[in-house]
């Protein structure tokens, strides 16, 4: 049974930082491509960021780029999102996504599997 399961989020002042974690089970989690989306109110889900199964060649989307950072951990079967420099635009239902596919992707309907998410909010 494949389950994904993300912490983290909470409540932070703007300019704060914090980590969420999505931890995986059930699938061979070193192959995956993992990506973080994130999705606020009364707006479309949104791709942050993902990190390919060499854990090489991350990519961003433009308004978090030199904030925030995914890294991977294969021993722990755990993909990452390091927020920093937080904003109140950030404030959204964050979820992490993978794909056992190499195929790299921005588009979420691209990934196949997907944690329940983990809110965030930035206040000004």
């Amino acid at each position: 049974q494949v389950q994904l399961v993300e912490s983290g989020g909470g409540l932070v002042q703007a300019g704060g930082s914090l980590r969420l974690s999505c931890a995986a089970s059930g699938l061979t989690f070193s192959s995956y491509t993992w990506a973080w989306f994130r999705q606020a109110p009364g707006k479309e889900r949104e791709f942050v960021g993902y990190i390919p199964w060499s854990g090489i060649s991350t990519r961003y989307t433009d308004s978090v780029k030199g904030r925030f950072t995914i890294s991977r951990d294969n021993a722990k079967n755990t993909v990452y999102l390091q927020m920093n420099s937080l904003k109140p635009e950030d404030t959204a239902h964050y979820y992490c996504a993978g794909r056992s596919a190499p195929l790299l992707s921005s588009t979420s309907s691209s990934y196949t599997t997907w944690g329940q998410g983990t809110q965030v909010t930035v206040s000004s």
